[in-house]
């Protein structure tokens, strides 16, 4: 147990996906360190599944979890949710306001300082986990949110990107930081990093993750129905997840006469869907550091995946087996790749997966990011172990000449 104990909240809107994924393992692991921490999230989001994890953290947070009804758009509601977490948050005392996503990081960053002026002791954090970083500077929708970005760039004490590219993207689009930061990589739990095997029933083709364009659903639709046309048969796909562009999916789904190919199943672990299909196909147009790729490299299974994010940061130098975001006849090149050669496949799972493990580890992602709270805050911090040196050594020569030749991010 630590004797530097710390009251840390953490606030973001939508308490799902990977996003919450990251957040429920670093409070996890921040209790288990002996830390007091709280969640502020939203509470029109969430499935069944999604508030069934809620409850099962609830417990285990000594600063409760508050929930308030939180728009994913700008609106004049914002200022009345503003309101009523001021409140909540200021009754907690914390040391440490940990906001994850654009709308988390803005709240948490506006109450800090407000609370701050106040004469509280409070450290204000930010992982921006893409938020605003995807949308385009050169559209009017990108230059609102960058410009505000800037603003509560004057208000952080410290930033925790999931990627080097992630980082990048903040550099390029909003400003160079000014507040300390620290790229940390998500991570998995020990058990994670077991095989996961499928029955003889498999699909083809899985597809599991938010439902909506960002994250590519319709470009799979659109490329089983490629592979239909190319080879006079559609491949059998389930598409796991739930999300704000689902009635159109399977408006999609009927359109191109595939409703007996491919089944919609709604949000469930991502283990028990890992055993669902043969293939994953990660088919995103912007992302951070998915959760969703780790999780099946862990768990030894066949990946397509699209060449975004911080997915080259874990492929390293099977970056070159990626797919161009968007391109829709890349993506089905590939899954055609998939159904005519599971052998190949099979061997690059099993040698993504061989180096995962120190890397891309839940207890290194908290102390890392536990450790910059410290500093941040005057506490005595241990210097990095040689496995901490390693992990982060690893990587970085696996994507330094990546990066050399993308820096410039769109």
């Amino acid at each position: 147990m630590t004797t530097n104990t710390l009251r840390i909240v953490h606030c973001v809107r939508s308490p799902i996906g990977g996003i919450f994924r990251h957040i429920r393992d670093l409070a996890e692991c921040q209790v288990d360190q002996g830390h007091e921490v709280g969640l502020i999230c939203d509470s029109s989001t969430g499935s069944t599944y999604d508030n069934a994890l809620l409850d099962e953290l609830r417990p285990r947070l000594s600063l409760g979890i508050g929930r308030f009804p939180m728009k994913r758009q700008l609106s004049v509601a914002d200022f009345k949710a503003a309101h009523a977490l001021y409140n909540h948050v200021r009754n907690l005392e914390p040391d440490v306001l940990h906001g994850h996503g654009a709308k988390g990081g803005a709240y948490s960053r506006i109450i800090g300082s407000i609370l701050r002026m106040k004469g509280q002791d409070v450290t204000r954090l930010y992982s921006p986990h893409g938020g605003s970083l995807h949308y385009d500077p050169n559209r009017i929708e990108g230059r609102v949110y960058h410009t505000l970005e800037r603003l509560f760039s004057r208000m952080t004490d410290g930033l925790v990107f999931v990627s080097d590219y992630e980082r990048a993207a903040f550099e390029s689009k909003v400003c160079l930081p000014t507040a300390s930061s620290r790229v940390v990589y998500n991570g998995l739990k020990p058990e994670e990093f077991s095989p996961v095997s499928v029955g003889p029933d498999a699909v083809d083709f899985l597809f599991i993750g938010m439902l909506r364009d960002l994250k590519g659903t319709d470009l799979f639709i659109e490329a089983l129905n490629n592979i239909k046309l190319a080879t006079g048969t559609a491949p059998t796909a389930r598409i796991v997840g739930e999300g704000p562009d689902e009635d159109r999916y399977r408006r999609m789904v009927h359109t191109y006469g595939l409703e007996e190919k491919v089944t919609f199943q709604g949000a469930m672990p991502y283990r028990m869907a890992l055993q669902l299909a043969k293939t994953v196909v990660v088919p995103s147009r912007a992302e951070a550091m998915p959760y969703i790729v780790l999780e099946t490299i862990a768990a030894e299974r066949p990946l397509i995946a699209t060449r975004v994010g911080g997915i080259p940061e874990v492929f390293g130098k099977y970056a070159d087996r990626l797919v161009e975001p968007g391109h829709l006849g890349g993506l089905t090149a590939a899954m055609l790749q998939a159904l005519s050669n599971s052998q190949d496949m099979a061997r690059t799972a099993k040698g993504l997966r061989s180096c995962l493990a120190e890397t891309f580890s839940a207890d290194l992602m908290s102390e890392r990011i536990t450790d910059l709270y410290k500093e941040l805050r005057g506490h005595p911090v241990p210097s990095n172990d040689a496995r901490t040196d390693k992990a982060v050594d690893d990587v970085a020569s696996h994507t330094q000449s990546y990066f050399a030749k993308t820096r410039q991010i769109r």
